[in-house]
């Protein structure tokens, strides 16, 4: 007996903007945890970064409270933010009795 072939329909990709693109990519490395232990990332432009796509994008991350941008001179742009509230919490514990912890299984 001879195997049919199953046909499969063809996988449909979505292309994403460009500005799409490099918000992910930005949101990234702020997202990254060095970039989050220091407050501050370096976001180079890239060449396949539109000239459009990077204004559109640095326009919405200077319109964000807390983050304080600079141009560099290589084109660059350093961002700058301070703690959140609840980064500067400190845990406050009622005595120094030993916690138990609980088996993740």
């Amino acid at each position: 007996m001879a195997k049919q072939k199953k046909q499969s329909k063809p996988v449909e990709r979505q292309e994403i903007s460009g500005v799409e693109r490099l918000g992910l990519r930005v949101s990234s490395m702020i997202n990254h945890p060095v970039a989050q232990a220091q407050r501050w990332v370096t976001i180079h432009r890239l060449d396949t970064d539109g000239e459009r796509e990077w204004e559109e994008v640095m326009g919405f991350i200077s319109e964000t409270d807390g983050i304080d941008m600079t141009f560099n001179d290589d084109e660059s742009v350093t961002l700058r933010w301070e703690a959140s509230a609840d980064e500067d919490r400190v845990m406050e514990v009622d005595s120094m009795e030993e916690v138990e912890e609980v088996a993740p299984f």
